[in-house]
């Protein structure tokens, strides 16, 4: 526990200290923001605001996880009772989060800097995430320690999908990844429910460290198997960190936007947890409101175009979506909005930790 709360201190620490010098180099290189016009008008004045913020959340919390598992291994062969750290699990988180940052930061680097507004082009991004996305679901296929079962909430039930698994799970993590995406539409808002739901995904793995030993738990997994699910509650600490520093300066009102690159890196972050876990459901609790942004985002297109089809007048759900926009166009402030994703997030986050235990 101690070397998860040093973990989750120094990702936040390095954030902290990087960032002021970060956001400079950014506004040095007027790499800022372009609001739409077609967006509430109270963003108008975020015009400018440096973007790909993300780098800095990537930093900390890749350089926490490392120095946390290095420490492991040094104090390991102290023969020292230390947590036990899993490389090839830590590697495969790294390239779930890294590679979707990678998108992420293609397409904000040439919005911000080649000044080409659509970024990269459709194909560009489904064929970059496509790679990350199928990659890592074989990943978890093939290897012994995650397989093809996935665990259903509240049971005692997992559900083996056979090799069906690889396409409905990449399929999550291009969900997962894009939901981030749409949700981070306001000051704090990504960053916020991130550091919450972290908190649920590290108490998480630690209940299934603890299924490694008890003898008459809901489920029973091997010893060796304690190493996956600590390399996650360390992940899950330093990424919770890196997002509380970053919160310093993206709190409303932001003096930084973290872009495709940071929401991209915590989306593919969140979803790797998941599925190492073997946990996918959870994201429907820890990750709602990431869902619900695109469900949003779904059922406002096509509500629109079947209103027109039926009525010749298309007609739309919400006022905006995502449907963070549809509360601030019904009068709801940034700030309450963000307190009020984080709270929901607080709640299912705990309701999704009781799903482990009962």
């Amino acid at each position: 526990m101690l070397r998860m709360i040093l973990a989750l201190i120094l990702s936040a620490a390095i954030v902290l200290l990087t960032g002021p010098k970060f956001i400079a180099w950014l506004r040095k290189l007027k790499l800022g923001q372009t609001i739409y016009e077609l967006g509430p008008q109270s963003h108008q004045k975020k015009q400018g605001t440096p973007i790909m913020g993300g780098l800095i959340i990537a930093l900390g919390c890749v350089v926490s996880f490392i120095v946390s598992g290095v420490g492991c291994a040094l104090s390991a062969k102290q023969d020292v009772m230390v947590m036990s750290f899993a490389w090839d699990h830590m590697l495969a988180l790294l390239f779930v989060a890294l590679g979707s940052m990678a998108v992420g930061f293609g397409d904000d680097w040439i919005k911000m800097v080649k000044k080409r507004h659509e970024g990269l082009t459709p194909w560009q991004k489904i064929i970059g995430q496509a790679v990350v996305c199928v990659g890592f679901a074989m990943y978890c296929y093939l290897h012994p320690e995650v397989g093809s079962k996935v665990i259903i909430p509240f049971t005692n039930v997992e559900w083996d999908l056979g090799v069906f698994y690889i396409p409905l799970l990449a399929l999550t993590v291009l969900f997962m990844v894009n939901s981030a995406n749409l949700q981070d539409g306001l000051d704090g808002i990504l960053s916020s429910v991130t550091a919450v739901g972290c908190i649920g995904w590290a108490g998480i793995a630690l209940i299934m460290v603890d299924f490694c030993h008890s003898a008459n738990e809901k489920f029973q997994f091997p010893p060796e198997w304690e190493g996956l699910f600590n390399t996650i509650a360390i992940f899950a600490v330093c990424l919770c960190g890196a997002c509380i520093g970053f919160l310093r300066f993206n709190h409303y009102p932001a003096t930084v936007f973290m872009g495709d690159t940071g929401s991209m890196f915590i989306g593919g972050a969140v979803v790797g947890m998941a599925m190492l876990l073997r946990q996918p459901f959870l994201l429907l609790l820890i990750g709602f409101t990431m869902v619900m942004s695109s469900v949003s985002v779904i059922l406002q297109r096509y509500y629109f175009k079947l209103t027109r089809k039926l009525t010749g007048t298309p007609k739309r759900l919400f006022k905006m979506s995502p449907i963070h926009h549809h509360f601030e166009m019904c009068g709801m402030k940034e700030t309450q909005i963000v307190l009020m994703y984080a709270v929901v997030t607080l709640v299912l986050s705990a309701i999704a930790v009781l799903s482990v235990l009962i």
